[in-house]
């Protein structure tokens, strides 16, 4: 009788758990714990990024220089463009006249003032007429040539708008770092890419880095450019920049880019064993794509919140008045 009563007592303890998970309550539980983990998992996961546009292609001999060339870079801005205009419509034409003037002069002294033609040197000691042109003509061409440079010169150190995005910029020996304050996105750092990579993507070796300055096209730029150890310079031809980075202090440079597109440059300034491995490029895109991009890094578009502002604003603007409540 006491074995019987024995493995009675023994199945009773073996199956009671399989009893006790049967239990409505302890079913509930149960089942509540798995959506209660999908939950935390939820909390605890990453919010998705927004994909970044694909990396822009250049255009063979936009921004960058061609095979043969000797005058200046196409230009995307508009301090570019008049540097250019004053360097190809008024520099070269002067100096092209002034140099074949001179050589004219030179060359018609050496031969009409020759020992041979002139056995009798002449006594002559000035000549008024002579010495008013020589001295009002280069006057008068300085003068013209000075008016547009001084407007140039002014132009290239206005200081940006307010509504401009700034960027800073830092010389690294040897490579460049950017951050987006604005944006809040931190700083990132630029290196040459390899010939065979540079190949790869279609770039030119040597101008080509891995991660780019990304910059909207229409707005305003402002960069802050130092350097962290050493003396660089931040140049880009085609967008008429080139500004020292200087280590401990902030130079400022203020630009609106045109046109999308791929624009090459390199330090400027001899700073090491590796300066000529320290390229530049600025990828500009629409404003649309550059919002894009901004989020895509994690940070916020700065005119994206000002159109939210200023869509709220107007709703609220709009909005029909609440009645005045009765006393």
């Amino acid at each position: 009788m006491n074995k019987v009563k024995s493995l009675i007592l023994a199945g009773m303890l073996a199956f009671a758990p399989a009893l006790a998970m049967g239990s409505p309550a302890l079913a509930q539980d149960n089942a509540a714990a798995p959506v209660e983990s999908a939950a935390n998992a939820a909390d605890a996961a990453p919010a998705a990024k927004v994909a970044a546009p694909p990396r822009m292609k250049p255009t063979e001999g936009i921004g960058m220089p061609r095979p043969g060339e000797i005058t200046l870079q196409q230009q995307f801005t508009s301090t570019g463009h008049s540097a250019r205009w004053l360097h190809d419509m008024m520099l070269l034409p002067i100096i092209t006249i002034i140099s074949i003037l001179v050589l004219v002069l030179m060359l018609y002294v050496m031969v009409r003032f020759r020992r041979g033609a002139n056995p009798t040197p002449s006594k002559t000691s000035h000549n008024t007429v002579i010495e008013v042109i020589w001295t009002v003509v280069p006057v008068v061409i300085l003068l013209v040539i000075a008016v547009p440079s001084i407007g140039l010169l002014a132009d290239q150190y206005k200081p940006a708008p307010k509504d401009a995005i700034t960027v800073k910029v830092t010389g690294y020996q040897w490579y460049w770092g950017y951050e987006y304050p604005d944006n809040e996105i931190p700083e990132f750092v630029s290196n040459m890419l390899t010939k065979e990579k540079a190949a790869e993507n279609g770039e030119p070796y040597l101008l080509a880095p891995d991660n780019r300055l990304v910059l909207p096209v229409g707005r305003p730029v402002k960069l802050i450019i130092t350097g962290a150890d050493v003396i660089h310079s931040f140049a880009v031809p085609s967008l008429w920049v080139k500004m020292d980075a200087v280590p401990g202090r902030l130079n400022e440079k203020s630009f609106t880019i045109d046109k999308p597109g791929v624009y090459y440059g390199q330090c400027s300034e001899l700073c090491g064993a590796r300066h000529g491995f320290m390229p530049i490029a600025i990828e500009a895109l629409p404003p649309a794509q550059f919002d894009q991009w901004v989020l895509s890094q994690g940070g916020k578009p700065k005119a994206a919140e000002a159109a939210t502002a200023a869509t709220a604003a107007t709703a609220e603007a709009s909005a029909p008045a609440a009645a005045p409540a009765k006393i």
